[in-house]
């Protein structure tokens, strides 16, 4: 019986003792796996990253029209009365072409863009489709962005070096969001007693005397003491020696027609501040700017800062596009006008650019075309395209062409900032420049007008940029309020009786360009 006794306990005992072990091997279980996951990071226990990304940036795609038909009905266009144009004494000034004098309508100017986008000829141009969809994919709402990278810093437990690298980070998020935010097309016309920035009388080492008004015969220089206040938010005090340290080792670009050249000497100007500079480098040859046997000038300017190796330089191409002599060996040899192409001196020179900045539109007119002998062409052969012959439609065409083309070439060259500028606008009155056309007004008329639209008063530039990675220097609107800022009846060169109511006086208006121009590079 004792034995039987002993037996029970010993066995009881035993239980006892395997629960006790079990409940330990689960605790100590239990302990590693808190500690494990204490310790391991978030994404360790997430699908494979570069899976995870790819799903949610699909989900976010969305489909983007092929049809080009697409850009031109997002809003509605400003639609200027003037639209036919000559020039005067080898410039660019220019005059209204309208059909049989009647201005067409919007919805006109619609359809014509729909029949023409319909065309295979728009399908030739160069794609943007690739480029809008991977600006799609990397696209996150600006507010949506800062709130998660706030959200990021503040849940992360990290070290000292990291979260100083974070904040660092996060201001200059926030400090690049701000300056996006700001358009500086909007404000308005202040007077300035530090203006103008340099002076038109000294600076003849880069300044045209035929664009000098200090020079000319006029008295009257209130307009250069008005400086452009953008709405809400402040812009960048233009200095020569804080732009040639901000584009150190860089290349700054202005290609296309004479309203271009006016804003690259103004920049000249700007830099030196209207000082002779002998140190300057004449670097033309490099960019092939060479004045060609029995020609008057070169095809532009090219000019370098030593102590900075910063390049600031000028390429004529009045049209934006392509222009070949037919027959090489024939003097007077039509001129292929390639549409679709961009310039050549942009396909061979663009890697040697940072900033570019591209204009054209003054020079889309019959007289230009038949006085240059210029012969619209795409895809290599003559345009029979009658829609497309209008030529309010090939100034577009062109436009978008050569925007898309310099969009697509952004991701081989990282480095590269591209802008478009608005049309400068002309203040012809009472006629055009071979008909008595003037613009005689000393007064600005901008005082007390604030500039607000929210769409470019440019319709044709500021539909071409968009779903591209080259940017708007919008200058349409706030130019449009400075009639009295041209060159006017005071032009050296004019004939008798003709005015210059297109180009601008230097200081002037274009300085204005080049400032925004800084405040956004």
């Amino acid at each position: 019986m004792k034995s039987y006794s002993f037996r029970m306990k010993r066995g009881a005992l035993r239980r006892r003792a395997r629960d006790v072990s079990l409940v330990l091997v689960v605790l100590l279980c239990a302990t590693v796996v808190i500690w494990t996951w204490d310790r391991a990071p978030t994404s360790a226990f997430l699908p494979p990253e570069s899976h995870y990304l790819k799903l949610q940036t699909e989900e976010k795609v969305e489909r983007i029209p092929t049809d080009t038909k697409d850009i031109y009905s997002s809003a509605t266009p400003f639609v200027n009365k003037d639209t036919k144009e000559e020039e005067i004494q080898g410039e660019e000034v220019t005059l209204s072409e309208t059909n049989q004098g009647k201005t067409p309508t919007i919805e006109e100017i619609k359809q014509e863009h729909e029949d023409i986008a319909t065309e295979p000829i728009y399908r030739k141009t160069p794609a943007i489709e690739d480029n809008k969809l991977e600006q799609v994919k990397h696209e996150v709402p600006v507010g949506e962005a800062k709130a998660t990278k706030k959200t990021h810093i503040k849940k992360t437990n990290l070290d000292p070096e990291s979260k100083s690298l974070a904040a660092d980070e996060e201001r200059t998020s926030t400090t690049h969001i701000k300056s996006q935010a700001c358009n500086y097309a909007k404000g308005k016309w202040v007077v300035d007693d530090h203006r103008p920035l340099y002076s038109g009388a000294h600076c003849k080492q880069w300044l045209a005397s035929m664009w000098a008004c200090r020079l000319m015969q006029r008295t009257d220089f209130a307009f250069e003491r008005l400086r452009w206040q953008p709405k809400d938010c402040s812009m960048e005090e233009f200095e020569g020696s804080k732009f040639l340290k901000r584009m150190k080792n860089k290349t700054l670009a202005f290609v296309g027609d004479s309203l271009g050249r006016q804003q690259f000497q103004s920049m000249m100007c700007m830099i030196t501040g209207g000082k002779e500079r002998p140190d300057v480098l004449d670097v033309g040859p490099e960019f092939g700017f060479i004045t060609p046997e029995g020609g008057a000038r070169p095809g532009g300017w090219a000019y370098r800062f030593p102590e900075t190796n910063t390049t600031v330089l000028y390429h004529w191409s009045s049209t934006l596009c392509d222009i070949q002599p037919i027959n090489i060996s024939d003097p007077l040899t039509e001129h292929a006008m390639h549409l679709d192409r961009p310039p050549a001196f942009l396909r061979q020179y663009l890697h040697k650019i940072h900033v570019l900045v591209m204009n054209t539109g003054h020079h889309w007119n019959r007289g230009k075309l038949n006085g240059n002998r210029w012969v619209m062409h795409v895809n290599g052969v003559r345009n029979t395209n009658k829609k497309l012959a209008a030529l309010g439609n090939a100034k577009n065409f062109t436009i978008h062409s050569t925007v898309s083309w310099v969009s697509s070439q952004l991701p081989l060259h990282p480095g590269l900032k591209a802008f478009y500028r608005s049309l400068s606008p002309r203040h012809f009155v009472g006629g055009e420049w071979n008909t008595g056309g003037s613009c005689n007004n000393t007064t600005p008329m901008s005082i007390g007008k604030e500039v607000l639209q929210e769409e470019s008063r440019d319709y044709s530039a500021g539909h071409a940029v968009k779903g591209t990675g080259v940017k708007l220097l919008d200058i349409a609107a706030l130019s449009h309020i400075r009639d009295e800022g041209h060159i006017s009846r005071f032009s050296i060169s004019a004939s008798p009786g003709v005015q210059d109511c297109l180009h601008w006086c230097l200081p002037g208006v274009p300085d204005t360009w080049n400032e925004i121009l800084f405040a956004m590079i």
